[in-house]
């Protein structure tokens, strides 16, 4: 989800929420006015009825049908008004409802001494005898005898009860047609209105991180090198937009001082690793001749001493010698091929080859080997043919690296296979031995460079590698734009997979 629909969402619910919350901040007002309205007019309607009949309890008690009339008259008009005459303890004495009361009926007092008392209030809620299970606004008067008794002031309570009755049909069409249509107009205008300048405030906000994202984009597909930086500009702030005065200019002064670090940085590293591959490549060139001249020397030793009894110590100590400088040599040439291979300038020269025959060179090779060691090496032959670019030399150096590594591992008995197959856009050319396979813990990390796994010596052989081989074989395969994959575990053998493309990418070519 993108920043621009994120503070979409969230200008829109922030909207919807303040909608709502202002909808029902209104209806709750309107209640609340309705209610005060109410209270007000019920009050000054009861103040004006005990100010013109101070004998109303006379009344009720000289005539209590003519009472009951006589209330009812009162409030003829006022269709949602019921009036009732209380005594002291809230007894209901007369009503003008059409409710029949139980004898002995009560409403809470509590209401009624609020809502009778002189200090002011914005409207008392109340029992409606008629309706026990909801609160109505209502409104209460003392009244007294015309003989006032010192032991009872108040002789009860003229007690008025508004109705909360639903509006009639004709009342809410026009409440619809008053309120509704304006309001839904005017919603829909302030919405409008809101999304415009939603639309146009998250532009305004978000369009120079658009930019920035967009420079950095840039800038990581180009690269730290000089070329990926505009002509003119200075090398700290490649491709970046100009820093303005806001949070976003300084988000983007950040990123040019993390690049001004970063370009340092990357220089250093390039010629340190420059060097390290200069001074590698120096090296494995001048020890080649002498360790070459050595193994020379060794080798004439061992034939000027071969067949006399009296030299067999000495045959012995050369051929610890001549292996050691062997193995020596193989470590500089190795070490030479990976300093040739990391060069940026390396290029590969490919050409489209059935790989089944690349596969059958590779074990023929190798197949006087395998006799001696007692391992059958095969290499399976698809019907169809299994083309891809590969540079030729390199590609069968590697396939050399995993078969040799394979040999040293297998013990007799066991079998190598080599196969090619297409799959999709790739070819997949898989190294399988049934050896004694490689424990969970070596495998992340066979093709790191001078990592040597299983304890460094092959079982099978007694020989050992430098941690070399498997890592060309890697290099090789990244060269090609490709992957190795390894499947392996103790005791089950090794499969080795070579993933490449069928045709190269441009730029290794």
């Amino acid at each position: 989800m993108s920043v621009r629909l994120k503070l979409a969402l969230t200008i829109f619910a922030t909207g919807l929420v303040t909608a709502l919350a202002v909808l029902a901040t209104v209806i709750f007002a309107f209640q609340r006015f309705e209610h005060e309205t109410t209270f007000q007019r019920s009050s000054a309607f009861l103040g004006r009825v005990v100010a013109l009949y101070d004998n109303l309890f006379e009344l009720h008690e000289r005539h209590p049908d003519d009472f009951h009339a006589f209330l009812k008259n009162l409030v003829l008009f006022e269709t949602d008004t019921q009036l009732y005459l209380l005594d002291t303890e809230g007894r209901v004495l007369a009503s003008t409802g059409s409710v029949v009361l139980p004898p002995e009926f009560r409403v809470a007092m509590g209401p009624v001494r609020q809502a009778a008392s002189t200090t002011p209030s914005p409207y008392v809620m109340g029992d409606d005898p008629e309706r026990m299970d909801a609160d109505a606004v209502i409104a209460a008067r003392p009244l007294t005898r015309r003989v006032i008794r010192g032991d009872q002031p108040i002789a009860g309570y003229l007690y008025l009860v508004c109705h909360k009755e639903g509006l009639p049909a004709n009342r809410w069409q026009a409440l619809r047609s008053a309120f509704a249509r304006p309001a839904l107009g005017l919603i829909v205008a302030i919405m409008a209105l809101t999304t415009l300048l939603a639309a146009l405030v998250i532009a305004s906000v978000t369009r120079p991180l658009e930019r920035l994202t967009s420079a950095v984009a840039a800038l990581s597909m180009r690269g730290l090198d000089k070329d990926g930086l505009q002509e003119g500009a200075a090398e700290a702030q490649p491709l970046l937009p100009p820093a303005t005065r806001d949070e976003f200019g300084q988000l983007t002064l950040a990123f040019g001082a993390m690049l001004t670090t970063l370009r340092q940085q990357w220089d250093a590293l390039r010629r340190l690793d420059h060097f390290r591959r200069e001074a590698v490549s120096n090296l494995s060139h001048d020890l080649r001749s002498p360790l070459t001249a050595t193994t020379a020397c060794l080798e004439t030793l061992q034939t000027r001493w071969a067949g006399d009894p009296t030299r067999d110590d000495d045959q012995r100590m050369a051929e610890v010698a001549l292996r050691n400088t062997r193995n020596a040599a193989r470590l500089v040439q190795s070490l030479g091929d990976l300093a040739t291979l990391d060069e940026p300038s390396f290029q590969l020269r490919p050409e489209v080859v059935d790989l089944n025959e690349l596969l059958a060179d590779v074990a023929a090779r190798f197949a006087e080997r395998a006799v001696q060691r007692g391992v059958t090496l095969d290499a399976e032959h698809r019907d169809e043919p299994v083309a891809a670019a590969v540079d030729i030399e390199l590609f069968e150096r590697a396939l050399a690296n995993l078969v040799d590594n394979a040999l040293k591992f297998c013990g007799p008995g066991s079998r190598i296979t080599l196969c090619a197959d297409a799959e999709g856009r790739e070819v997949a050319v898989t190294v399988a031995d049934t050896g004694p396979g490689i424990p969970a813990a070596d495998v992340p990390h066979l093709f790191d460079r001078f990592y040597q796994a299983r304890q460094t010596v092959a079982p099978a052989t007694g020989e050992g590698g430098k941690g070399l081989g498997l890592a060309i074989v890697k290099r090789i395969a990244e060269l090609h734009g490709g992957r190795v994959e390894v499947v392996s575990a103790p005791q089950e053998g090794t499969r080795v997979h070579l993933f490449l493309p069928r045709e190269l990418p441009s730029a290794t070519r």
